[in-house]
């Protein structure tokens, strides 16, 4: 069987405004289904909740959702979001456009192993890495 293995992120009620950004970003395909949709609201107050949202951006899959009034999301730092390639144009703006609003924990910059690598966290509390590949060496 040939699995995947996508990132799945809880939010605190903005879900929705963290995959729009993440969208304008990285461009792609956003689906998103709030908890009225799904019938799943008990209450006015949470049916606009995001139940499931989908980001798809070429082999990127981000998937999101925002968690029960009663059960909070806690951001920690045990996980990052890598993101990496050769294209460095597009990489450094992705970066750049990430880290607004958030904190640049180490900024993009050359690396021992050749590569050019960062982190930062964005604005919705959310760790990234991103690394450009060195062009390979002939």
């Amino acid at each position: 069987m040939k699995a995947t293995l996508n990132p799945y992120l809880n939010f605190n009620g903005n879900a929705a405004a963290a995959m729009k950004f993440y969208k304008s970003i990285l461009g792609g395909a956003l689906t998103m289904q709030t908890f009225g949709e799904a019938k799943m609201s008990e209450s006015p107050k949470d049916k606009d909740l995001i139940l499931h949202a989908s980001l798809k951006s070429g082999s990127v899959i981000i998937m999101a959702a925002d968690t029960q009034p009663n059960m909070p999301a806690t951001a920690g730092s045990n996980v990052h979001l890598s993101l990496q390639g050769q294209d460095a144009k597009s990489l450094k703006g992705i970066f750049n456009k990430l880290a607004q609003g958030g904190t640049v924990d180490m900024p993009l910059a050359k690396q021992f192993w050749g590569d050019t690598f960062g982190m930062l966290t964005d604005k919705f509390g959310v760790h990234w890495m991103l690394n450009i590949n060195a062009p390979a060496r002939r």
